[in-house]
């Protein structure tokens, strides 16, 4: 397979970051994330599913990081793209298809991953096994360094979505995670968006909401409490 010959531009002089996902030559890639298919999803929870999309966008919004969406048939029974992706990441950039099943069959498609000049792609979509799986895989014989968002993606049983996982690993795309997305691309609270990612992180793991609201009101307390010494 071909690799990137670009050094990493996140790599610290540690060593961090060398084998960690680079902002500067990702590309994030959300494909078929529709409605009429939102409703064969059953190995994730739609509210779930959507939700981490939309955590995608924001994201790639906030960090800069290119997006293309795509759809086979929006015109079809299965239905137009989720519009929170294009609400949150106002920069991405939709590719009609005309019908092709998997994205890299699409000329315009594949034009407009190349045009951005990136080698590292971002995938998620629904069906992983098939929206996800097909492009993956051709991304990977074309050069690419791939990876799939399990749970920014959608199957229609537990067990496809468990043989997709196994075919991935085997084919060479490398498996993540919503949440390990966002902790791999932000690297560090030391930046001027710390505080609208604090935020996403309350959206990729609920529970962290919870802390963030403790740890508030534990500060506000405290403020309370010296003023009034």
């Amino acid at each position: 397979m071909q690799t990137n010959a670009n050094p990493k531009t996140s790599v610290l002089a540690t060593g961090g970051g060398a084998r960690l996902l680079d902002p500067a030559d990702t590309l994030v890639l959300l494909l078929d994330h529709q409605s009429g298919l939102f409703q064969t999803v059953k190995d994730i929870a739609v509210a779930d599913l959507r939700r981490n999309v939309a955590m995608i966008a924001r994201l790639c919004s906030l960090l800069k990081i290119p997006v293309i969406t795509t759809a086979s048939e929006p015109a079809g029974s299965n239905g137009p793209l989720m519009p929170e992706i294009h609400e949150l990441a106002p920069h991405a950039v939709y590719v009609p298809r005309k019908g092709e099943v998997n994205a890299w069959d699409n000329p315009d498609f594949v034009e407009q991953v190349r045009a951005s000049g990136r080698k590292t792609l971002v995938m998620a979509g629904v069906w992983t096994s098939v929206c996800v799986m097909f492009p993956a895989l051709d991304a990977v014989a074309a050069g690419y360094d791939v990876y799939a968002v399990i749970d920014a993606s959608g199957d229609p049983s537990e067990m496809a979505s468990r043989v997709s996982l196994a075919r991935f690993v085997q084919g060479g795309v490398k498996p993540t995670s919503t949440n390990a997305l966002l902790s791999e691309l932000h690297r560090t609270w030391a930046r001027p968006e710390a505080a609208d990612l604090a935020q996403l992180y309350a959206l990729a793991a609920p529970n962290y909401a919870a802390v963030m609201e403790s740890y508030a009101r534990a500060q506000q307390a405290a403020r309370d409490a010296a003023a009034t010494r």
